[in-house]
């Protein structure tokens, strides 16, 4: 596969409404982890918290162009501000850390890798970054270390599992409706099966 860094105007379209539909999905997620915290408590932010990664992984891996997966959660966390998102700008510095999470494991392949293990990876590697910012944050030093490990598993399995997997899953039944076609993620796809 050959990186291209120059962009379509539809991979930008694609990029831009992934980012609202995302955005979207993102602010009603809220809602979901505020009713999960009445059931689980204080570990529930880290269940649920690689969804907030999927639209990374998603643009990645249909458009597979350095950018991809930062650009896509700045996009989203733009529409969710738009949306009058109570996190306020806050919401671009949390979206850049964990787009950029899943973008450098993307980098560390070259941009050339976007097979199931590897979206994994990517939702792994936002959950590392998003962990990161949030300690910092939250002062995670203060809390007990049995529970800081228990947190940290938690998000990277929901990292891989709500982000890489899942987003896996959305990109494969997206390529399946054709709507894909011509893109990196068709062309990748096509040479795979010659």
């Amino acid at each position: 596969m050959n990186i291209s860094y120059r962009w379509s105007l539809r991979e930008i379209l694609i990029l831009a409404v992934l980012g609202a539909v995302f955005g979207v999905l993102y602010l009603g997620w809220v809602q979901i982890w505020l009713i999960a915290q009445a059931i689980l408590g204080a570990v529930t932010m880290d269940v649920v918290m690689g969804f907030w990664f999927i639209v990374s992984i998603i643009a990645a891996a249909i458009i597979r162009k350095p950018g991809a997966a930062l650009a896509s959660e700045m996009l989203a966390a733009l529409t969710e501000i738009l949306l009058g998102s109570p996190a306020g700008l806050l919401l671009l510095l949390a979206a850049f850390v964990q787009g950029a999470g899943a973008e450098i494991v993307f980098a560390a392949r070259g941009w050339r890798d976007y097979r199931l293990p590897m979206l994994m990876a990517a939702g792994i590697g936002s959950a590392v970054f998003s962990f990161a910012y949030t300690w910092i944050m939250f002062n995670y030093g203060a809390l007990a270390p049995g529970l800081l490990v228990a947190m940290f598993v938690l998000r990277c399995l929901s990292g891989a599992l709500l982000g890489g997997l899942l987003g896996h899953l959305i990109v494969e039944a997206l390529y399946r409706t054709g709507v894909l076609s011509g893109l990196a993620i068709d062309h990748d796809k096509r040479l795979a099966r010659a």
